[in-house]
Protein backbone atom coordinates (compact mmCIF):
# COMPACT_ATOMS: atom_id res chain seq x y z
CA UNK A 1 0.00 0.00 0.00
CA UNK A 2 0.93 3.60 -0.73
CA UNK A 3 1.72 6.27 2.49
CA UNK A 4 0.06 8.64 0.66
CA UNK A 5 -2.53 10.36 2.68
CA UNK A 6 -6.48 10.26 1.32
CA UNK A 7 -8.44 12.92 1.26
CA UNK A 8 -9.62 11.96 4.70
CA UNK A 9 -6.47 11.36 6.22
CA UNK A 10 -5.82 15.30 4.71
CA UNK A 11 -8.79 16.40 6.84
CA UNK A 12 -8.00 18.06 10.82
CA UNK A 13 -10.59 17.43 13.45
CA UNK A 14 -12.85 19.88 14.59
CA UNK A 15 -14.45 19.81 18.30
CA UNK A 16 -17.45 17.77 18.60
CA UNK A 17 -19.23 18.88 22.01
CA UNK A 18 -22.64 19.15 21.31
CA UNK A 19 -22.59 17.51 17.97
CA UNK A 20 -24.90 14.56 16.82
CA UNK A 21 -23.02 11.11 15.66
CA UNK A 22 -22.84 10.19 12.56
CA UNK A 23 -25.86 8.31 10.74
CA UNK A 24 -25.55 4.60 9.28
CA UNK A 25 -25.23 5.93 6.00
CA UNK A 26 -22.60 8.30 6.27
CA UNK A 27 -20.55 5.49 8.37
CA UNK A 28 -21.05 3.42 5.52
CA UNK A 29 -20.03 5.85 2.97
CA UNK A 30 -17.00 6.81 4.80
CA UNK A 31 -16.00 2.79 5.69
CA UNK A 32 -14.43 2.10 2.65
CA UNK A 33 -12.24 4.95 2.22
CA UNK A 34 -9.63 3.18 5.24
CA UNK A 35 -8.02 0.07 5.38
CA UNK A 36 -9.47 -2.91 7.21
CA UNK A 37 -11.25 -1.07 9.54
CA UNK A 38 -14.21 -2.20 10.92
CA UNK A 39 -17.19 -0.81 13.26
CA UNK A 40 -18.27 -3.21 16.07
CA UNK A 41 -20.69 -2.62 18.83
CA UNK A 42 -20.58 1.36 17.17
CA UNK A 43 -16.70 1.43 17.68
CA UNK A 44 -14.25 2.12 14.98
CA UNK A 45 -11.40 -0.69 15.44
CA UNK A 46 -8.31 -2.07 13.77
CA UNK A 47 -5.78 -4.21 15.30
CA UNK A 48 -2.30 -3.75 13.97
CA UNK A 49 0.56 -6.11 14.29
CA UNK A 50 4.70 -5.53 14.34
CA UNK A 51 7.45 -7.74 14.09
CA UNK A 52 8.52 -7.63 17.69
CA UNK A 53 7.52 -5.31 20.99
CA UNK A 54 9.80 -2.15 19.91
CA UNK A 55 8.11 -1.72 16.54
CA UNK A 56 4.72 -1.89 18.62
CA UNK A 57 6.09 0.86 21.23
CA UNK A 58 7.22 3.15 18.06
CA UNK A 59 3.95 2.83 16.42
CA UNK A 60 2.12 3.71 19.76
CA UNK A 61 4.28 6.91 20.31
CA UNK A 62 4.04 7.74 16.48
CA UNK A 63 0.09 7.16 17.37
CA UNK A 64 -0.16 9.46 20.19
CA UNK A 65 1.53 12.53 18.59
CA UNK A 66 -1.41 12.22 15.97
CA UNK A 67 -3.95 12.00 18.73
CA UNK A 68 -1.93 15.25 20.68
CA UNK A 69 -1.92 17.05 17.29
CA UNK A 70 -5.63 16.40 16.36
CA UNK A 71 -7.14 16.59 20.47
CA UNK A 72 -8.96 13.37 19.66
CA UNK A 73 -7.93 10.48 21.12
CA UNK A 74 -8.73 6.84 20.97
CA UNK A 75 -8.52 3.62 23.45
CA UNK A 76 -5.37 1.46 22.79
CA UNK A 77 -5.15 -2.29 23.69
CA UNK A 78 -1.44 -2.87 23.30
CA UNK A 79 0.52 -6.44 23.50
CA UNK A 80 4.02 -7.69 22.67
CA UNK A 81 3.32 -7.32 19.02
CA UNK A 82 -0.20 -5.45 18.45
CA UNK A 83 -1.75 -2.66 19.18
CA UNK A 84 -5.93 -2.49 18.74
CA UNK A 85 -7.22 1.29 17.72
CA UNK A 86 -10.44 1.94 19.10
CA UNK A 87 -12.53 4.91 18.18
CA UNK A 88 -15.95 6.66 19.62
CA UNK A 89 -16.56 10.01 20.49
CA UNK A 90 -18.09 10.30 23.47
CA UNK A 91 -18.66 14.22 23.14
CA UNK A 92 -21.93 12.74 21.07
CA UNK A 93 -22.35 9.50 22.24
CA UNK A 94 -21.15 7.38 18.60
CA UNK A 95 -18.84 8.03 15.98
CA UNK A 96 -17.56 11.01 14.13
CA UNK A 97 -15.88 12.33 11.30
CA UNK A 98 -13.16 13.10 13.47
CA UNK A 99 -12.99 9.19 14.17
CA UNK A 100 -12.26 8.53 10.66
CA UNK A 101 -10.02 11.64 10.20
CA UNK A 102 -7.65 10.20 12.64
CA UNK A 103 -8.00 6.84 11.38
CA UNK A 104 -7.07 7.30 8.27
CA UNK A 105 -4.05 9.40 9.55
CA UNK A 106 -3.11 5.96 11.17
CA UNK A 107 -3.38 3.79 8.04
CA UNK A 108 -1.18 6.46 6.48
CA UNK A 109 1.33 5.92 9.80
CA UNK A 110 1.70 2.10 9.35
CA UNK A 111 2.36 2.48 5.89
CA UNK A 112 5.64 4.38 6.19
Amino acid sequence: MSAQPTELAKGHCKPCEGGTPLTQAEIDALLPQLRGWAVVDGVLRKEFRFGNHYETLAFVNALAWISHREDHHPDLTVGYNTCRVSYVTHAVKGLSHNDFICAAKIDVLFDL
